[in-house]
């Protein structure tokens, strides 16, 4: 077979062979493009719809820049699946996701064409902005050592729902200030912004992104400053309402000091690539392209889902149905957003408030029931925990459900505007611990370390699914001040589920197990509790007893049950879902404070995330690699205990023993 037969996707190893084919040969590439990113995601799962939107934008600033020179970021990075075909990772985008595999999102260890790794959003104007102001110092320094510079673009494509969060707001209001030549696209995909482009719009947006316009533009502007304000005034309004009935609007960027182009079909090559080009050409900036697209385009099971094919797992590529397992458990988001429905039930004053993540949360759940207490204020961290205080003062009961690594974003607002003030938001913080194929940004790793620092909060993690609809009932009655109670991704462990939740007792854990003699402790927090007691029947397998508890709260600590078990056991070891420095250093510090480790009567272990980011993979692989399941646990009693049992120190106590029922699986 001839190389000129080749499907053309296959002659593109990289941007340089696609800037290599004449622009008629475009739309061939953007359609074999679009069926490889859709034969790619149906082995993986992933982000399906974003990135089928954007494959024509794809071609074209690839076409149009000259990367990775030219710097392209790519908000958040669900829509660069496409991206990562085109950039020389064609061969390994079927491991997206996988375990030693391509990232789901931008990472700059990848590869060069990922200049500034992300995968929450509404970073990419920011980091733009630092890179374009980067260039314009180096450009200056080169300049004054009389050499010329090479010119560089800056590109940064970030997408209506992200552009809704403040920091891109301030982004651009630096940016608009500091006049550096910054070139960004909106890729305004749910018709939130824009009413439907044509030709007309296409031909204004190329017109309007032009030089001559500009300095056509420019002059006016030197000229009307000779005439009397009043007169100038009334010219530049003018002016003004002329582009927001030609263009379609744009009056809010260029007031942030933007030159806004658009809004131009984003599917429609032959509007794209003009403009690109008069804004790559244009001698200043910032420039704000808008252009508007469709989520799922191409592939019409991802357009007609109701989230356009956001986030799937396999699937079927001529059917579109996803290859989903039955689960042996109700997921912990579900029995989340239940129990929060009967807490409002009978309730009034519970609402439920979530950042653009409702069906990720459970707030969806809740939704349906109590459409009027449900609050989405989009990507909005900061503004969330804010909003919930603002309901608290008012002796409302707040939910604030937020994915663990999210309400980082938001950390200021958590201690000012509600620790400081003891206002009782309630912090549902979903995906807790490791998550598996979303990776190390996704990971809900600190929360136990951030909050737990923090005087007033109380800090809750559930061990399964029962424990969660207690702690939802916990939540719901503490009014005392913040509580924060948090679970992983996923299905539970099979547990029997109570029909209502039961306020637990503040800063009170429990002891599931407890032989008589028993030389070792257990001590969990949060989901890993399945794994302590694997490891306990192993290690009483082998002749050594063991106690398991149950933590249940990381603040306030159950200062009874561990200054027993430290002093009545050899060996206590602590387990968590969370980075250094959360619920064993809270353990560590209490025993240190009490003097329970000056006779060295017992060795103690904190098991917790090591110090690393780590990368995707299953989670069960995550957790073996991290020292927390249950062979590791076994291993790390072994090396502490002594080979001959050391007498007991007082009478094991059978108190405070409680049993779980758990359904077959």
């Amino acid at each position: 077979m001839s190389p000129l037969s080749l499907p053309l996707l296959d002659r593109v190893r990289d941007p340089a062979d696609l800037r290599a084919l004449p622009e008629s040969d475009l739309r061939q590439l953007a359609d074999e493009l679009r069926a490889e990113t859709i034969d790619a995601v149906s082995v993986t799962g992933g982000h399906l719809g974003a990135g089928l939107g954007v494959v024509e934008l794809t071609v074209a600033l690839h076409y149009v820049f000259t990367t990775p020179d030219d710097r392209l970021i790519w908000d958040v990075g669900h829509q660069a699946y496409p991206h990562k075909i085109l950039t020389g990772r064609r061969d390994r985008i079927r491991t997206l996701r996988q375990g030693g595999g391509l990232s789901g999102f931008t990472k700059r260890a990848e590869s060069p064409y990922d200049p500034f790794g992300a995968a929450h959003s509404s970073t990419s104007i920011s980091a733009g902005l630092g890179m374009a102001i980067a260039r314009d110092l180096a450009e200056a320094a080169a300049r004054a050592r009389g050499e010329t510079p090479a010119r560089r673009n800056v590109v940064a494509v970030i997408g209506d729902g992200s552009i809704s969060a403040g920091m891109a707001y301030e982004a651009m209001n630096n940016a608009g200030a500091l006049r550096s030549r910054l070139i960004v696209i909106l890729n305004d995909n749910d018709m939130s912004i824009a009413p439907p482009v044509g030709a007309m719009s296409a031909y204004l947006a190329r017109l309007v992104s032009g030089d001559t316009y500009r300095s056509l533009r420019d002059t006016a502007k030197q000229f009307g400053r000779l005439l009397p304000k009043a007169l100038y005034d009334t010219a530049a309004r003018a002016e003004e309402y002329a582009r927001g009935i030609l263009a379609g609007g744009g009056t809010m960027f260029e007031e942030l000091g933007f030159h806004y182009v658009g809004p131009i079909d984003g599917h429609n090559l032959d509007h794209l690539l003009p403009v690109l080009k008069n804004v790559r050409d244009a001698p200043e900036g910032p420039v704000l392209v808008h252009v508007v697209t469709q989520k799922g385009k191409g592939y019409a099971p991802a357009e007609a889902a109701a989230d356009r094919g956001h986030a799937v797992v396999k699937f079927d590529v001529l059917s579109g149905q996803q290859v989903k397992a039955k689960p042996n458990a109700p997921s912990y988001t579900r029995v989340f957003g239940e129990s929060l429905v009967k807490a409002a039930a009978a309730d009034e004053t519970v609402v439920a408030i979530t950042a653009a993540m409702p069906s990720g949360t459970g707030v969806d759940i809740f939704a349906k029931a109590h459409p009027e207490r449900t609050f989405d204020v989009g990507i909005a961290e900061q503004h969330a925990v804010t909003f919930a205080a603002g309901l608290a003062a008012e002796g409302f009961r707040p939910f604030c459900a937020i994915y663990s690594t999210f309400l980082q974003r938001a950390y200021d607002q958590v201690v000012h505007d509600v620790a400081i003030q003891n206002l009782p938001v309630r912090f549902a913080l979903d995906r807790a611990g490791l998550v598996g194929a979303d990776g190390a940004t996704h990971a809900g790793a600190f929360d136990l370390a951030y909050l737990c620092c923090l005087p007033n909060l109380t800090v809750m993690a559930a061990a399964d699914e029962a424990e969660l609809v207690h702690m939802v009932a916990t939540a719901h009655a503490h009014d005392a001040g913040p509580i924060a109670l948090r679970y992983p991704r996923g299905e539970g462990v099979g547990v029997d589920l109570p029909e209502r939740g039961e306020v637990l007792a503040i800063g009170k854990g429990r002891v599931l197990r407890r032989p008589p003699g028993a030389r070792v402790a257990l001590l969990s927090l949060g989901t890993r509790l399945a794994e302590a007691l694997k490891a306990a029947d192993r290690l009483e397998e082998s002749g050594i007893g063991v106690t398991v508890a149950d933590a249940r709260f990381a603040k306030p600590l159950d200062e009874a049950l561990i200054l027993d078990l430290a002093g009545s056991h050899e060996v206590l070891v602590t387990l968590e879902e969370g980075s250094t420095g959360g619920f064993g250093a809270m353990v560590l510090h209490l025993l240190a404070a009490r003097g329970a480790l000056d006779a060295g009567t017992v060795r103690v272990r904190t098991l917790t995330l090591p110090d690393v980011y780590q990368d995707h993979d299953s989670p069960e692989r995550m957790y073996a690699q991290a020292g927390l399941d249950a062979p590791a646990i076994v291993r790390t009693v072994t090396d502490l205990l002594p080979e001959q049992p050391r007498a007991a120190k007082r009478p094991a106590r059978d108190t405070n023993v409680v049993s779980v029922s758990r359904r077959p699986r």
